[in-house]
């Protein structure tokens, strides 16, 4: 006795919907397993960064990081101490500090405050150049790179945490700068857990902005 063709119809019906939840199902394994392998790829690129600084430069840049008020953050203050040493041992004679508001009401953008706290350290007032509309680190820097050329600076030492050390580096040479050195520090105040983190997901977004930048679409 021959099946009916709408059984037929049916069982086929049932079948196409069977591979095609397999084929969802598949790819969205796949997409998973995809974001393991470029978290673990990132996360090896933010802990291979190192300092590279050996020669002295034309200028300091120091990345601003969030305030705490009229005061640096701890984190902050980190880079602002690992900064002044560098300064002290002559590593540079001028230094930009850069970073913009990083909420309304507050007194100090986070520029202002860097300059504040170095200035209470012994840096000479003069020797310090603010920038303070950054609002991330691509603009940190290339709002930076319009101060170097104002003042004739081709060579420059930036200094950051350890964690941020590669996407910085990337930026700076997207940016073409001249060699730029990296002048890192290792935070004892930060929760890195947290803060590694974030900055895998910084990262994966540097990554499409730095090819938007290339194909000139930003």
């Amino acid at each position: 006795m021959r099946e009916p063709m709408f059984t037929k119809i049916k069982s086929s019906s049932r079948s196409q919907g069977r591979s095609w939840r397999k084929r969802i199902l598949y790819g969205l394994l796949a997409l998973f397993l995809l974001g393991l392998v470029w978290v673990a790829y990132v996360y090896f690129q933010i802990n291979r960064a190192e300092s590279t600084v050996t020669v002295k430069a034309d200028v300091g840049i120091i990345l601003g990081a969030s305030m705490w008020g009229d005061q640096p953050s701890p984190g902050l203050r980190e880079r602002l101490e690992h900064g002044l040493t560098l300064y002290e041992e002559g590593f540079y004679d001028s230094i930009i500090v850069t970073g913009g508001l990083d909420a309304p009401g507050l007194k100090y953008t986070e520029a202002e405050g860097m300059r504040n706290y170095l200035v209470e350290a012994g840096v000479q007032e003069d020797d310090i150049f603010l920038e303070n509309e950054a609002t991330s680190t691509y603009e940190n820097l290339l709002f930076s790179q319009r101060i170097m050329k104002e003042h004739g600076w081709s060579s420059a030492i930036i200094v950051t945490h350890d964690y941020h050390g590669t996407r910085s580096l990337e930026v700076a040479e997207t940016l073409n700068y001249d060699n730029p050195e990296m002048a890192l520090t290792t935070s004892t105040v930060l929760p890195m857990a947290k803060h590694k983190g974030r900055e895998i997901l910084a990262y994966t977004k540097w990554t499409f902005d730095r090819i938007l930048i290339q194909f000139g679409w930003k």
